[in-house]
């Protein structure tokens, strides 16, 4: 931890903090490092890492070929320059419940401080386009039951 005097665990606790005051926090976007820095200086809550960018950033389209490695790999870059929490785009979890767990375990062990899990089934699309196919209830509540 060259740059930061909080551990993953005091940005959690930080996070959830914030979130139980019931105002709105600001959790801005960054692809890199630099700009995760740079959100810190501003004096923002949070960093967002978004799945969206960082697919365009890969040089791929955002419909779920990012992998659990390039994701992971990515936040924890972004996470461990800032004193700020991190909340993570995991796509759909990366597969099956079991893989969801997984995903979940391998962003708490790089000091991602949240995430949100997609209830698309595969291939996704991006968010914020139209026509998105859903998993059943019993399937998104089995993948967040594994998560936790």
């Amino acid at each position: 931890m060259y740059f930061v005097k909080k551990t993953p665990l005091e940005k959690r606790a930080d996070l959830q903090k914030k979130l139980k005051t019931g105002k709105l926090i600001r959790f801005p976007g960054a692809y890199n490092s630099l700009v995760a820095k740079l959100i810190e200086e501003i004096g923002y809550e949070g960093v967002y890492i978004s799945g969206a960018v960082m697919a365009n950033d890969l040089g791929i389209p955002d419909i779920g070929l990012t992998t659990l490695t390039e994701v992971s790999n990515r936040a924890e870059q972004i996470a461990r320059v800032t004193n700020l929490p991190s909340i993570v785009d995991a796509d759909t979890g990366f597969g099956e419940p079991m893989n969801c767990a997984r995903s979940i375990e391998t962003f708490e062990n790089f000091g991602i401080s949240g995430c949100h899990i997609e209830d698309q089934v595969n291939p996704k699309r991006c968010g914020h386009l139209d026509n998105k196919d859903v998993v059943t209830t019993s399937e998104m509540v089995k993948k967040i039951k594994s998560a936790v």
